[in-house]
């Protein structure tokens, strides 16, 4: 909404939310989440004509456009718990739109939703409303963008995805929304379709682009295995112009607050309608994430002589990428809980992760993360404690597990890591972003994903 703001001085867009600890974040100088170039947007158009409001009544029914953002998180219970994306508030807040509407609306759906969901708000939105003369349009417009370069993304996308109804009001109201866009998308990047297509598009985007990852991360375990390194691989097979080199970098696992979500409801939309089969093949690519997460924990354990009771270990990263403070579905929440659970004393080091968020995470149960009360319990502080210092947490260590691609991780001093930690000093590069031989020049045991087993680890097996 910022980017339509500054892109389009002549629309007033107000941000609306019930929680006014984040509005009055928004309409501060530190904004609740952090995202490069984000601040510069928002404070461009902050006060001109983009406002952040928790007065949802006032603003939605003055509305000609409404753009819904709301969670969408994994059903935790019930009929397709663990997998169905849990609705719940998107028809709250269609209940909400239909009560103060007093004039005909466009409702697009920002969320990632199941195919489908437009039909179900809609009947919500018309038996709601009480002014018999309001017409709702709805529209899927989902975003594309990725966390870390949200901003480049918006600037200057892709593609702008509208799906609306093939009627004379559903076209009208697709290109109402596509002139918005054309203030700086051009045209032939705003592609239009159905409905159904649109809501099916951000499901597929998403599970397609985490099938590459682990795939490549499944084809990291046999290098290991082979002695094959898997960025060369990787290098090999991204020149193909049929395959080509994006998402094939080989990681501990990706995260975020979206494949593992759309990918589980892709599976329960599959199994609804009968395609088990099809549900099958793409449930595959959450367990071999799962796998990679699992393998990694194990080869660390196997490493420092299968045994890490009681032994610190330093974490160098939570989020779940580099550039933003997300901790959503983040291998970091696995791995630690896995090296935790085998009697580890992990030490956390992030540039941007709250250590209140780090707490909360390792304490919330699966599929929780993303409900406005998730159900969690208190980690002991005996088993995990956070750093704001990578030296800090690097010293008297056994291991460093480099879980996040920050670019600081590239230039601290190695040298002087090693000599602060318990000999011999493993790192273990779940990224595969530091400088191995040079590593090993220092003195450091290191296992890098996918790459061939240094000789130290090949004689523990």
């Amino acid at each position: 909404m910022a980017m339509i703001a500054l892109k389009c001085p002549e629309i007033q867009v107000v941000v609306v939310d019930i929680n006014e600890a984040r509005i009055a974040a928004w309409n501060s100088d530190k904004l609740p989440i952090y995202e490069p170039g984000l601040d510069e947007v928002v404070k461009a158009a902050r006060g001109r004509n983009l406002f952040f409001s928790t007065d949802v009544t006032k603003h939605v029914g003055e509305a000609d456009i409404v753009f819904v953002s709301v969670n969408t998180p994994t059903k935790t219970q019930g009929v397709g718990a663990g997998k169905a994306a849990d609705l719940t508030y998107w028809e709250g807040a269609a209940r909400v739109i239909a009560s103060c509407s007093t004039s005909s609306k466009i409702i697009v759906e920002k969320s990632t939703v199941p195919v489908k969901t437009a039909d179900a708000i809609e009947k919500v939105l018309r038996r709601n409303c009480k002014h018999p003369g309001v017409q709702f349009e709805i529209l899927s417009n989902p975003e594309f963008l990725a966390e870390g370069t949200a901003i480049e993304d918006l600037t200057a996308p892709d593609r702008v995805l509208i799906g609306g109804k093939d009627t004379p009001s559903g076209r009208a109201a697709v290109d109402a929304l596509a002139s918005v866009y054309a203030h700086w998308v051009p045209r032939e990047r705003i592609l239009c379709t159905n409905l159904w297509s649109a809501e099916l598009s951000k499901l597929t985007a998403n599970a397609m682009l985490a099938q590459r990852i682990s795939s490549v991360n499944s084809i990291s375990a046999l290098c290991e295995a082979t002695g094959a390194d898997v960025q060369q691989v990787a290098k090999s097979i991204g020149t193909d112009s049929r395959i080509g080199p994006k998402f094939l970098n080989a990681s501990v696992g990706f995260g975020g607050s979206c494949f593992q979500k759309d990918i589980l409801n892709l599976v329960y939309i599959c199994e609804s309608v009968g395609l088990q089969a099809v549900a099958d093949y793409w449930h595959q690519v959450i367990l071999m994430n799962d796998y990679q997460k699992q393998r990694f924990v194990e080869q660390v354990i196997s490493a420092m002589f299968n045994t890490i009771s009681k032994k610190k270990i330093a974490v160098y990263g939570f989020a779940f990428k580099k550039d933003t403070g997300d901790t959503r579905e983040t291998p970091a929440i696995d791995v630690c809980r896995g090296l935790m659970a085998d009697g580890a004393r992990v030490c956390v080091y992030d540039p941007q992760v709250e250590d209140s968020q780090i707490y909360q995470d390792l304490g919330t149960a699966k599929f929780e993360w993303d409900h406005p009360t998730p159900k969690s319990a208190p980690v002991s502080k005996d088993a995990i404690s956070i750093s704001h210092d990578p030296m800090e947490a690097a010293k008297d260590a056994h291991a460093i597990c480099v879980l996040t691609e920050w670019d600081e991780f590239k230039a601290y001093d190695y040298q002087k890591v090693y000599d602060s930690m318990v000999k011999p000093a493993f790192i273990f590069d779940g990224r595969n972003i530091l400088d191995h031989a040079k590593l090993r020049e220092i003195g450091f045991i290191v296992y890098a994903v996918g790459k061939p087993l240094d000789p130290f680890l090949q004689k523990v097996y």
